[in-house]
């Protein structure tokens, strides 16, 4: 048996974090743009002290239901995290318009009430960035 190549391992990881920052690719976030909005990171970029927020869940991906095809972005269609707003702890998520219309599936309600549960064990603010179609019913 092999040890893992390290830097192989720590170059893929980084490839799955750039890719979950594309939400649902380049061209959903190019009509984000040209409708005058801005991105789920874009919102938590601006919300946040500078360097601060640590995002959670990036790589969770939905469970495909029957009509939504074969693409599964990583993160779905919400980023969830923690960081400082004037220094104080904030926890956050912002729906993802890029991915699915930031439709909520169940793994988005997951990872939304997971960032409320660590809101409340620590008595921290949450804040909640909408733009969204809907619901996704599977």
């Amino acid at each position: 048996m092999t040890e893992p190549n390290t830097n192989k391992l720590l170059q893929e990881l980084d490839e799955l974090r750039s890719q979950s920052k594309l939400g649902g690719g380049k061209h959903r976030i190019e009509q984000q743009h040209l409708k005058g909005k801005l991105t789920a990171r874009e919102r938590i970029h601006l919300l946040f002290d500078e360097g601060s927020f640590r995002e959670i869940d990036s790589f969770m991906t939905s469970h495909s239901a029957k009509g939504e095809g074969e693409a599964k972005p990583l993160g779905d269609a919400v980023v969830t995290g923690y960081g400082n707003v004037y220094g104080r702890l904030i926890f956050a998520f912002s729906q993802d318009f890029t991915v699915m219309g930031g439709s909520v599936s169940d793994t988005v309600g997951k990872k939304i009430c997971k960032i409320i549960d660590l809101a409340m064990e620590t008595g921290s603010p949450i804040v909640g960035l909408n733009d969204s179609g809907g619901a996704r019913i599977q």
